[in-house]
């Protein structure tokens, strides 16, 4: 089963999300979470590398972490698919290996 990858902090302040882009197989899934989450955005000097790791990758972001961000989900890169606490769970319990980027 393919990995989960979970990133919290902001790619403008931090390469962890662009690290985990690099090493994410085919089929894995993406999770934003806290400040990760804007990175998701459109129109951000991410927004073209995004769209790309949707050709390989699935993309989830927290939507309690889209909103206490003021970012609103018509916002984000098409694609990019929000999800609950309880879907955060499911995608924790649905995958075997879980890797988070510091």
């Amino acid at each position: 089963m393919a990995m989960l990858h979970i990133v919290n902090k902001s790619p403008f302040e931090r390469n962890s999300l662009e690290s985990c882009l690099l090493h994410a197989k085919p089929g894995a899934t993406v999770l934003l979470i806290e400040d990760a989450v804007v990175g998701a955005a459109q129109g951000t000097v991410l927004s073209d590398r995004i769209q790309k790791a949707l050709e390989s990758v699935k993309l989830a972001v927290l939507g309690a972490d889209l909103e206490a961000r003021g970012i609103a989900q018509e916002k984000l890169v098409d694609g990019v698919n929000v999800v609950d606490y309880a879907g955060f769970v499911d995608l924790v319990t649905g995958h075997d290996n879980n890797q988070s980027w510091l």
